[in-house]
């Protein structure tokens, strides 16, 4: 079917957040790669951010020009944006772990899988919402399921975190301490990308 050429265009909006999404899962499992000492997985973390970037900013263009969105733009605008934070988050820790020469443990590589299991949940519930209606199973669905991932991630993140209480090493305890609160930080802004999925199916609803 020919568009209509006196319609504005309409950009698909959801497809350009599932493919930051997508990229943003990459991004985690590389984050996994690095908490488990795979060589240049610190270097795809890097190169995944900026490719998120340029679709993030691909959709905030798109938004601008839409004539209607799928969900409220602003919904999509503030999903987009905790996800971008997301992995600038997950670059950011990549980067004071190799400032402080702190490299990563097992409680980092735990987190991290925890955050890629959570992005996972993240990017199914925003392709949820553009088959509403239909089979799959629901978006808030999706967004429970990486809450939950991210609820385990702050157990882990409490039994690190008591645990350096054993340690003599001021130095490894700021440090380790430091990478610890950042994954943590991360989590809750998943957490809050989850969150505006409720919202805006309960909206739309």
């Amino acid at each position: 079917m020919r568009r209509n050429p006196f319609l504005p265009q309409n950009p698909d909006v959801l497809d350009m957040l599932g493919r930051q999404a997508a990229i943003t899962c990459e991004g985690m499992t590389a984050l996994v790669g690095w908490a488990n000492a795979e060589p240049d997985a610190a270097q795809r973390v890097r190169d995944l951010e900026h490719q998120a970037d340029d679709t993030k900013r691909e959709l905030r263009l798109a938004l601008t020009k839409a004539f209607i969105t799928p969900i409220d733009a602003e919904d999509i605008y503030l999903m987009s944006e905790r996800l971008d934070a997301v992995l600038n988050g997950a670059k950011d820790t990549v980067r004071e772990s190799e400032v402080m020469g702190i490299p990563p443990d097992d409680a980092v590589a735990a987190m991290a899988a925890l955050l890629a299991e959570g992005s996972n949940h993240l990017a199914t519930a925003f392709e949820r919402l553009e088959r509403r209606g239909k089979a799959g199973g629901s978006a808030t669905e999706a967004a429970d399921a990486a809450v939950k991932s991210q609820r385990r991630l702050e157990r882990v993140y409490r039994e690190a975190a008591s645990a350096l209480l054993k340690l003599d090493d001021l130095r490894e305890v700021v440090g380790r301490r430091e990478l610890y609160r950042r994954f943590s930080r991360v989590s809750e802004t998943l957490i809050e990308a989850a969150d505006r999925v409720w919202y805006a199916t309960v909206k739309e609803g």
